[in-house]
């Protein structure tokens, strides 16, 4: 009998709840069906052009066009710190509806004409969705912006199918 509650016991203790985590303070709280999708515009020159499309369950998709090692579609994976550490460096800029930061713009100064662009869309699974427009060549006064912007691929595991930047 006392063998057969120890088992018992052995094995109850086998399906006790493991604590979880949670993200740290401040930290976006990604719900499976969230997503970002981050795409490069041309540049004059050789600047890459591809379009990398992460989800908060852990895929992602690396879409090479143009000045990339790898051109077409390719699939990844990222760990949910990942994910979160992406959409961490991102969200600063994420906008509630739609917002372009380009040339005529009211908040880009003088800029040159011969720069690349990048398009942020997030869509989240509550059904919101943001997205910019940034051209690079508005740094004047968004400076922060554009650093945050040009690093975040570099928190994704695609640094081999970008190529040399």
């Amino acid at each position: 009998m006392w063998v057969m509650m120890a088992v018992v016991l052995v094995l109850a203790a086998g399906c006790t709840p493991v604590e979880l985590r949670s993200p740290p303070a401040g930290a976006p709280v990604a719900i499976e069906g969230d997503s970002i999708s981050y795409a490069t515009g041309p540049c004059f020159g050789t600047c890459p052009v591809y379009t990398v499309t992460v989800h908060a369950d852990g895929s992602g998709t690396f879409e090479g066009q143009r000045f990339t090692a790898v051109t077409g579609s390719r699939a990844f994976r990222v760990t949910p710190d990942e994910y979160r550490r992406f959409a961490a460096a991102l969200a600063p800029y994420r906008p509630d509806g739609e917002r372009r930061v380009e040339m005529d713009s009211p908040d880009c100064g003088p800029a040159p004409t011969d720069m690349p662009s990048v398009d942020v869309n997030w869509a989240m699974a509550s059904g919101g969705a943001g997205h910019l427009h940034f051209y690079y060549g508005c740094r004047v006064g968004n400076a922060a912006m554009a650093k945050a912007l040009q690093d975040a691929p570099t928190l994704l595991p695609i640094a081999a199918l970008i190529g040399k930047r």
